[in-house]
């Protein structure tokens, strides 16, 4: 009887062993998948998310999301600072919309992300808040009338054709800023600045392009 038990115990440890080993040999053996990217969405052609040029001032940005902080400061009432995880935790929203370039490129994208005039209503602008400034990871800013985020529904994108944004496109957020031209798409973005003044200009506004940068006009000022 005690022999009996005995056995029992060996091929009783020798299963567990034979499971945990099998276990152990196959997550080590998986091997991660780079996540797909759509290219039609309700019937419409997307571009990929490759078919853009690299133009930016400084070359690829690559950001330490673990340290990163999105801060809205400025003229507002509730000042706030934001992890990656905690923008994504707001209301998302979907959105296709063509980026256009100066150079004359362009790309259409399904682009995701939170509405920008959502982050502007948690900090409450103040009343004599006239502009939204933005600021990137290498230095790059470009700016906006405060209107232009209560008349359009302008995205702050984290996703595009439903894979997260791409260091070259500007992970971890992107501006999605439609009827813009592209130098007005700020990449990498670290900090908004709500101001009560006008004219503030860019990198590239104060090198003699618009301000403005509307689609439908010249980019020269």
């Amino acid at each position: 009887m005690e022999e009996g038990k005995k056995w029992l115990i060996v091929i009783s440890i020798g299963v567990v062993l034979t499971i945990a080993l099998v276990v152990f040999y196959n997550s080590s053996d998986t091997k991660r998948l780079a996540p797909a990217e759509v290219r039609e969405y309700q019937g419409k052609k997307l571009s990929s998310v490759e078919d853009f040029r690299e133009n930016s001032i400084k070359g690829v940005q690559h950001i330490n999301i673990s340290d990163y902080t999105l801060e809205i400061i400025g003229a507002v009432e509730n000042p706030k600072s934001y992890t990656y995880e905690e923008v994504l935790e707001k209301q998302n929203y979907e959105k296709v919309v063509t980026l256009d370039c100066v150079e004359g490129w362009s790309a259409t994208i399904l682009w995701k992300g939170v509405l920008v005039r959502d982050l502007l209503d948690e900090v409450e602008a103040g009343e004599n808040a006239k502009e939204v400034i933005f600021y990137a990871y290498d230095g790059y800013s470009t700016a906006f009338p405060l209107v232009y985020f209560y008349d359009k529904d302008i995205i702050m994108a984290y996703e595009m054709n439903e894979v997260t944004v791409l260091p070259e496109r500007g992970f971890p957020f992107v501006l999605v800023s439609e009827d813009k031209w592209g130098y007005k798409w700020i990449k990498w973005i670290t900090k908004i600045e709500i101001s009560d003044e006008v004219g503030y200009e860019g990198f590239w506004e104060s090198r003699g392009y618009a301000r403005e940068g509307n689609l439908n006009e010249s980019f020269f000022a």
